[in-house]
């Protein structure tokens, strides 16, 4: 696995540093990387200008005092603002200061009118309160220059923000960079934190192998590296039938639009075939809309279990557009039964909002639920209502609790599994918040269900190749522009995996 994909709490990356320590590398040797990889990274976005370095009070703040040791070698004009008096620093913080040779201001003598870049080196990931005094002021203050050209660096996180819960309670440092150490925290991937946090990058400060043991990561960031066997070719002797059958439940007529964009997603994501079950009088409209999708009706008052097993379901989709009643209710309940594959999104979800513990207690065998913010609430009324949990933390919690995969949808969209584990995914664009790109989604996830792969591992490939689809679309973008691009996304996917196999086959030194 590549850890480079891990995310760590605030907690945990105390423990790495701990553990570095430990092996040898000293608190001092940690913090002169983090501070030399900040100033490098604005030195290599930017012209020397007037910088002001606001520093805190603890590690934070030692990471301000030696990058602005290396920008002045540099070159840059650098005036320092702490928030105490140097004397009154302690450990790491305080060698770091001691090698500053300037002026040093208390904070309240910071005018931001006479600086073009500000370091916010106040507080990082560790607070947990709200700015307050000078801290405050010049959040306000700096954030109002931006208007005029001047740029915000923070570290590790714009303090204001919670590295943990990735929200603020009051006024934040808006970064136009934040440089971060070691391994991503929540705040740098959930919103709306990470709104705050402008371009983000990663610093390695030289935290030995074998941190894991001591900092066991919250999530992971959802990357095609962490299911390198999803999406692979296909084998030579494949044909419709080996690659899987996806049924998806259509809507009546009038609504069975997001059905036909579920099944559309299914066959560009591979399903073989593909048969959207239609009640009575869509029949004919869904046959009519479609040339590639196979449109079959069925009794309503028959049993939704051997419908299923009557089209040799590999998996199915249930949800779009069903209609949030009894009958929908019912036929997830038969499907669930069959222990097949399954994505219940939409209706399929909403219409065990006053039951929530009756589908819960129904799934077996593999299950995605793909919930969106209200839907998520209608289901885990009580998790959504925690403000001492983030979003990967009731995530996780949901699928403990419901024993299926849980795609969390939003900017900031999680998956987590009942085993605990969870991912992130921010590889996507706001140009997918457009009616029926969630249909999308649900047959993307169905196609790659009914291929044979785990749920967790389809889910997390299905966000990933719809927020590339997503990305790859420009202004005015619809549901039917997203659906266009897939197979762009499908083909990229392809390409990055035969670049790195063809990296790895060359592999260091050869040649």
């Amino acid at each position: 696995m590549d850890h480079r994909t891990d995310i760590l709490t605030v907690s945990a990356m105390g423990a790495a540093d701990r553990y570095a320590i430990q092996q040898g590398r000293s608190g001092a040797a940690l913090m002169d990387a983090a501070g030399a990889g900040l100033a490098r990274a604005i030195m290599q976005r930017w012209a020397p200008r007037a910088c002001a370095v606001l520093c805190g009070p603890g590690n934070n703040g030692g990471d301000g005092w030696e990058a602005a040791v290396q920008l002045q070698r540099a070159g840059w004009p650098v005036s320092v603002f702490s928030l105490v008096d140097r004397k009154a620093l302690r450990g790491d913080a305080a060698r770091a200061a001691a090698g500053w040779t300037g002026p040093v201001e208390p904070l309240e003598e910071c005018d931001p009118s006479r600086f073009g870049l500000f370091i916010d080196a106040l507080f990082g990931a560790g607070l947990a309160r709200p700015l307050d005094g000078e801290a405050r002021r010049l959040a306000a203050a700096c954030n109002a220059r931006r208007a005029h050209g001047a740029v915000t660096v923070s570290a590790d996180v714009p303090s204001g923000i919670d590295g943990d819960m990735a929200r603020s309670d009051g006024p934040v440092f808006k970064a136009d960079l934040t440089v971060t150490f070691h391994r991503l925290k929540p705040a740098h991937l959930l919103q709306p934190g990470r709104a705050e946090c402008g371009e983000i990058v990663l610093v390695d400060i030289g935290v030995p192998d074998g941190w894991r043991d001591a900092a066991q990561p919250c999530a992971q960031i959802n990357a095609p590296e962490l299911w390198p066997k999803v999406c692979g070719d296909q084998a030579v002797d494949a044909h419709k039938h080996s690659r899987g059958r996806l049924c998806v439940l259509s809507g009546p007529a009038g609504a069975s639009g997001a059905a036909r964009l579920a099944g559309s997603a299914g066959l560009t994501g591979g399903a073989g075939f593909v048969t959207l079950l239609c009640p009575p009088g869509a029949l004919e409209e869904v046959a009519a809309a479609s040339r590639s999708l196979v449109a079959r009706g069925f009794d309503p008052a028959g049993d939704f279990r051997h419908i299923l097993e009557d089209h040799r379901a590999s998996a199915a989709v249930l949800g779009p557009g069903a209609g949030v009643a009894e009958s929908t209710r019912a036929r997830v309940l038969a499907a669930l039964e069959t222990h097949r594959p399954l994505v219940l999104d939409a209706d399929a979800l909403t219409c065990f909002a006053d039951e929530p513990d009756a589908l819960f207690e129904a799934v077996n065998g593999p299950v995605v639920l793909t919930p969106h913010g209200g839907e998520f609430a209608r289901l885990f009324p009580d998790l959504a209502g925690r403000d001492d949990l983030n979003k990967i933390e009731v995530t996780r919690e949901a699928a403990q609790r419901s024993g299926a995969v849980i795609v969390h949808k939003g900017p900031d969209t999680v998956i987590a599994a009942a085993n605990g584990v969870a991912r992130v995914n921010v590889h996507a664009s706001a140009r997918l918040a457009t009616a029926g790109t969630g249909d999308i989604l649900a047959g993307l996830i169905g196609a790659l269900l009914a291929s044979g792969e785990g749920a967790f591992d389809a889910a997390s490939a299905a966000v990933w190749i719809h927020g590339d689809a997503g990305r790859r679309c420009g202004p005015g973008a619809t549901v039917e522009t997203v659906l266009r691009h897939l197979p762009s996304a499908l083909g990229a996917l392809a390409h990055r995996r035969a670049r790195m196999a063809a990296l790895h086959r060359i592999g260091p030194g050869s040649g």
